[in-house]
């Protein structure tokens, strides 16, 4: 292949969705439409492990249709589907995800403010504050889409940033929720009180202390 061939070449898949999330957080700018990283680029921008799907952005539904018409207009191939909740982006075929509706909630511009700023892959952009990336995580839990140990994996990174008294109101009246919550408090990852972590092999019991060593 000539070297002309190899430049057309698309790029890998993790490159394309790299791309096409800061193709959107600069067209987003540049329109100057509020808007914040969420999902799981947002944790990964505050120290969780890279996610691989696809990227996720939120804008207040008023501003959906300037934000489609910005996106668009940097190259990004925008689709409506049947949910009322979000409208898609593809580039290179990786998805992008702009939600106006997060766990059955507009978003507000009360929850785009409580965005920090923060350089992501080279470019600098609001990403959700960590209490609500994790409070919408554990309120999604639900009997078919209950992925503890990916979500445990993004709590134990983010767990000094979680105001745990704001997740502990916002998971009453869910219990898959609470259920997690009450497994982070045994493996000591929140602020419950209760002794250090212990690290357990999976399906093993940890090791008895005290008088129960006895």
């Amino acid at each position: 292949m000539t070297q002309q061939g190899a430049l057309a070449d698309p790029p890998d898949d993790r490159t394309a969705l790299q791309d096409g999330l800061r193709l959107t957080a600069v067209a987003l700018t540049n329109a100057e439409i509020p808007f914040a990283l969420v999902g799981g680029y947002a944790s990964w921008a505050r120290g969780a492990p890279e996610p691989s799907h696809d990227a996720d952005f939120a804008v207040t539904e008023k501003d959906v249709q300037r934000a489609k018409e910005a996106i668009a207009a940097a190259g990004l191939v925008v689709e409506q589907p049947a949910e009322n909740w979000l409208f898609k982006a593809f580039h290179h075929g990786q998805l992008v995800d702009v939600l106006y509706r997060m766990v059955g909630e507009p978003v507000t511009e009360e929850l785009l403010a409580r965005a920090d700023q923060l350089e992501v892959l080279a470019v600098r952009m609001p990403v959700l504050a960590a209490t609500d990336i994790v409070s919408a995580k554990m309120r999604v839990l639900g009997e078919h889409a209950c992925d503890f140990g990916r979500l445990l994996a993004i709590v134990r990174a983010l767990r000094e940033q979680i105001d745990w008294e704001v997740i502990r109101q916002d998971v009453q009246g869910h219990p898959y929720a609470k259920a997690f919550l009450y497994l982070a408090d045994e493996l000591g990852i929140t602020d419950a009180g209760r002794p250090a972590a212990v690290d357990v092999e999976p399906g093993r019991a940890a090791a008895p202390t005290g008088s129960d060593a006895d």
